[in-house]
């Protein structure tokens, strides 16, 4: 290969992520300049000599064709080690290094790699991909296919009742993040038919960044917050507030009353007096990437699109920016146990790489008026670099239910989302 060839092989990869081979003999490997892999629903019928490579075959096939310098093809690795070795006496994986064997490139009608085929027991070809291909794709495939693969491994920890019920008064908990109502932060929310209880001025702002439509001043009327001194409640645009930082960086807000009360306080806990709308504009200044709601980046999935930085409330949202944006995103989460660092990358919609690669999801459900099963909410969201991390996270709550899934499930419902549910997404009274 001449070194002009080189050169366009690596501008080529710079912008694909699908290699093309080009079959015909004496022609050396080019690449294709298609942004995205193609699939075809159905291939032709096998040739001859492919019919007698697998005829023999006693279990359904997944022929892997790549090679293992390309790009893509190396991502597929890790998923076909997993697969051969979770699925072995069940299923067959075979890879091809088309670059080292020409021949075989040739045998199988390949035109780009990586290029699956998936044969049943018989060793008649039932459909090929090109591209990457993700781990819960492969095996939804074999099930939209009709074949059982059987033996599945068991589908992780699922809690559809409490351990124990939640017996705190309603009006100690908050409405938005479920956690306990501090008399002295407590937030309060007036409505037709009820009032909503919320444990401090940042969960009003999430609420209020979850409100389809708001108006705000109409909002703002409805709104009181807890005199930091005394607990009474008070009009929150009235308010003088202390904003302040804690150790983690987090923002600390404390309400008062009394514009002279806030200042005593100031002496003692540092901090800058603002009024209503400044804390507002603070509170708004960093969104969900995907739902919009306000949020803290301390307490966020750090989220990277394109040359883009950004935020999400939680980990599930932190997926769903794929979906909304239609990128390729790189995730960066926190174990909801340890704070352990958890990685993620996506290609085409599908999970890429997943460090550590025992990372398993948690969605929080509930039941919903109509006993169908519902999100139970951001803050019952987390991905867990190990099952016993979310064991031991979820026995610290007795009172929450859902289920275990795995990374790549948790970016496939996100991306089975229709433009106008992820418009609704995290919207109160939408969040399903």
């Amino acid at each position: 290969m001449n070194t002009s060839i080189k050169i366009l092989i690596v501008a080529a990869l710079a912008v694909t992520v699908v290699a093309a081979v080009a079959l015909k003999k004496g022609k050396p490997v080019t690449y294709s300049s298609a942004a995205t892999p193609t699939v075809t629903a159905t291939a032709a019928s096998p040739d001859t000599a492919n019919t007698a490579a697998v005829a023999n075959a006693k279990l359904p096939k997944l022929l892997d064709l790549g090679a293992t310098k390309c790009i893509p093809c190396k991502m597929m690795a890790p998923i076909l080690a997993e697969l051969k070795k979770e699925y072995a006496g069940r299923m067959n994986v075979e890879f091809i290094d088309v670059w080292e064997n020409e021949g075989a490139g040739k045998q199988y009608g390949v035109e780009m790699i990586p290029t699956q085929i998936f044969f049943d027991a018989t060793g008649k070809e039932l459909f090929r991909h090109v591209g990457f291909y993700g781990r819960e794709d492969i095996l939804g495939k074999w099930k939209e296919l009709g074949v059982d693969l059987g033996g599945n491994n068991p589908v992780g920890i699922v809690r559809e009742t409490p351990v124990a019920a939640d017996t705190r008064p309603r009006e100690q908990v908050c409405f938005m993040c479920d956690g306990d109502v501090n008399a002295k932060s407590r937030t309060v929310v007036k409505g037709q038919a009820e009032q909503r209880v919320l444990c401090s001025p940042h969960c009003y702002f999430i609420y209020f960044s979850s409100i389809v439509g708001a108006d705000l001043k109409a909002e703002d009327a409805k709104v009181n917050v807890a005199d930091w001194s005394s607990g009474n409640l008070v009009a929150a645009p009235s308010a003088t507030y202390l904003y302040g930082m804690d150790a983690k960086g987090r923002a600390t807000v404390r309400a008062f009353a009394d514009k002279d009360a806030a200042i005593k306080e100031q002496q003692a806990n540092p901090g800058n007096l603002v009024t209503w709308d400044v804390l507002r504009s603070k509170e708004l200044a960093t969104r969900c990437a995907f739902c919009d709601r306000a949020v803290y980046p301390e307490d966020a999935c750090a989220v990277k699109f394109g040359t883009t930085r950004g935020y999400d409330c939680c980990t599930h949202c932190a997926m769903g920016v794929a979906a909304r944006l239609k990128q390729n995103i790189e995730v960066e989460a926190k174990d909801g146990l340890t704070g352990e660092l958890i990685r993620v990358k996506t290609l085409d919609g599908q999970i890429a790489a997943l460090e550590p690669a025992t990372t398993v999801a948690w969605f929080g459900q509930k039941k919903g008026a109509d006993g169908k099963w519902v999100s139970a909410g951001c803050f019952k969201q987390g991905f867990f670099v190990s099952e016993d991390n979310l064991k031991k996270w979820l026995d610290a709550r007795p009172p929450m239910t859902g289920r275990q899934i795995t990374i790549a499930q948790a970016l496939a419902d996100k991306m089975k989302l229709t433009p106008e549910q992820i418009a609704k997404a995290c919207k109160l009274g939408e969040c399903k």
